[in-house]
């Protein structure tokens, strides 16, 4: 198999890793890819982004299979273009990532299929109708851009001033540009977030090990929200009362509703969720792996990724191929000093073979570049610091002592990843 890879971040570096481990894969390409995929794939210096650059350069190579990473060439519907030219691709179609490309289209597919969500106040396309509801909620208020806002475009505002200004800068300053055009208000929602992740054929369906993410950038939880900081995997996270829970209530009603409407879904699908009085409740939709739950995810693969991906592709998933290493993951997110406002990029980084000859561990490269025989910075987020373990100690432990070898100038990271590793239960209370 030659396998096109789409994307060039920490959840890319995952796949391509665990991809290349088949022994069914000959080849691969990563578009465009980063300093670290490029020891395990031929980068292509074109943009994730670039549908066109893209159908281009699979008409020339001709890949047995392509796997997406980001939302954005799914949301502007490459799973679409490449299906139309019968080449086997994992993503679902431009409308079903709508579940991702667009809150407002995920709010009322939920209240219309009657799966568990928070209460919707409205969407607006006007900031002025906008400030005209805010007197009569009942705060925190979740607000949410529309569209696809790079994980900058919801708020949970604690009270009126705050939502106003968030309002201000994303409908009148235009700060997020088109995906800031309208805006969803609901009520917020308090308990244990879960990131429920499943790959499905568009019939049958496999859900992944359980992850949970660390949005904010500092430790307890405080600070600007991110990309993500950090994530591990345990199946303690998940007991089997939860997963019965989800899978009814929220996982076999997403899919039937999709499928009842013509848009069967067919690749990965993230389900955020919270854990709270009321059970599980949708928090968001992505039409694609997390980053970094992936990298926890990833380094419990005891499976042929190739495989499975080549029958999901297909409408072959047997669900009884993925098999889990027992024990836990961790992924410790090391970042550029500023992130995520203004950072610095071409810092030399250090360190990175020390790092990987403690066993259990991988460094998965994000935001990096080679230069010349070098690793440069050239983003936000650097580097996934991934190990296994017999236990989440253990693996935190491991990721931790990887961490502490490498430097870049202005380098941080989260010491506290995992320390909240309690199992939840179904209320989530």
């Amino acid at each position: 198999m030659n396998i096109l890879v789409i994307g060039g971040g920490g959840r890319e570096h995952a796949l391509v890793w665990k991809l290349k481990q088949s022994p069914r894969v000959e080849k691969i390409w990563c578009a465009p890819g980063n300093g670290g995929i490029a020891r395990d794939a031929e980068c292509v210096t074109i943009d994730a982004g670039d549908v066109a650059g893209l159908v281009a350069f699979a008409e020339k190579k001709l890949p047995d299979l392509t796997v997406v990473g980001p939302e954005l060439p799914l949301v502007d519907g490459i799973g679409d273009a490449f299906r139309e030219r019968g080449w086997a691709i994992v993503g679902p179609s431009k409308l079903a990532a709508q579940l991702e490309g667009s809150k407002i289209f995920s709010k009322e597919f939920l209240l219309r299929h009657r799966i568990p969500t928070a209460k919707m106040y409205g969407s607006f396309d006007s900031a002025k109708d906008a400030y005209s509801a805010l007197p009569n909620l009942t705060f925190p208020v979740v607000i949410k851009a529309d569209g696809l806002c790079a994980g900058k475009g919801v708020l949970v505002a604690q009270d009126f001033e705050q939502a106003r200004y968030f309002i201000e800068r994303v409908m009148e300053k235009n700060e997020l540009g088109a995906g800031g055009r309208r805006i969803l208000l609901e009520a917020g929602l308090e308990g244990d977030e879960l990131s429920f992740i499943i790959v499905t054929d568009g019939k049958r369906y496999a859900p992944l090990v359980p992850a949970r993410d660390h949005k904010r950038l500092l430790d307890g939880n405080q600070g600007p929200n991110t990309g993500g900081m950090g994530a591990y995997s345990t199946d303690a996270l998940l007991p089997e009362e939860l997963r019965t829970s989800i899978v009814a209530s929220v996982l076999e009603p997403t899919l039937a509703g999709l499928a009842d409407q013509g848009t069967p879904y067919q690749g990965f699908l993230y389900i955020g969720l919270m854990l709270g009085p009321c059970g599980p409740q949708v928090l968001e939709f992505n039409c694609r792996l997390g980053d970094p739950e992936t990298q926890a995810i990833v380094a419990r693969m005891d499976f042929d990724l190739a495989e499975v991906l080549q029958n999901v592709a297909s409408g072959r998933l047997v669900a009884s191929k993925l098999r889990w290493k027992p024990g836990a993951s961790a992924c410790v997110v090391l970042a550029s000093g500023g992130y995520p406002g203004k950072f610095q990029t071409g810092k030399p980084v250090d360190g990175l073979a020390s790092a990987e000859q403690i066993a259990g561990v991988k460094v998965l490269h994000a935001g990096t570049k080679r230069v010349g025989n070098e690793i440069v910075t050239s983003g936000g987020r650097v580097l996934g610091v991934t190990a296994v373990g017999p236990t989440l100690g253990a693996a935190l432990g491991s990721a931790y002592a990887a961490a502490e070898k490498i430097r870049f100038d202005r380098m941080h990271y989260r010491k506290d990843i995992g320390r909240q590793g309690n199992t939840l239960r179904a209320t989530g209370s």
